[in-house]
């Protein structure tokens, strides 16, 4: 998570929202990615959806089995049914979202029985400091705009 969190720092650092995502296979890293949705004007370059890619052109092959993806931030919708589709082992994620977080707040996709593949959750793992990273930078956006 401490490599997630780098990547979040990452993404910050471009005024995106720092998330940041790790896969992890064997343990080694596959691949890592960070928010780029701003820069590349691309909807779906969440940290999760980039590191996917990253990883699935590292290993050859879609189906990221026996891997692990480490997050800064809960997944969304769309993150959490690439994470299934990719067949992603285990999920770790940091902080909760609990505006848009698909992975235990608004709803549980990655473990609906109805899916054709379950996904192992660990929740929390450093989401203190993960969320401390995302209210630093929606305070500070806050204060440039003037709004309160």
């Amino acid at each position: 998570m401490g490599r997630a969190l780098e990547e979040a720092a990452a993404a910050g650092k471009l005024g995106e929202v720092p998330v940041g995502a790790v896969i992890v296979r064997a343990g080694e890293m596959l691949a890592a990615g960070h928010n780029l949705t701003h820069t590349l004007g691309d909807p779906t370059a969440h940290a999760e959806a980039v590191a996917i890619r990253r990883a699935a052109q590292a290993s050859g092959h879609w189906r990221l089995i026996g891997c692990t993806l480490y997050v800064t931030l809960e997944p969304c919708a769309m993150c959490a049914g690439a994470i299934v589709l990719a067949r992603i082992h285990r999920l770790v994620f940091g902080a909760y979202d609990p505006k848009a977080g698909m992975c235990g707040s608004l709803a549980d996709l990655v473990r609906d029985p109805r899916l054709n593949h379950r996904v192992q959750l660990s929740t929390g793992i450093l989401g203190e400091e993960c969320g401390q990273v995302l209210r630093e930078f929606f305070r500070a956006r806050r204060d440039l705009s003037g709004a309160r």
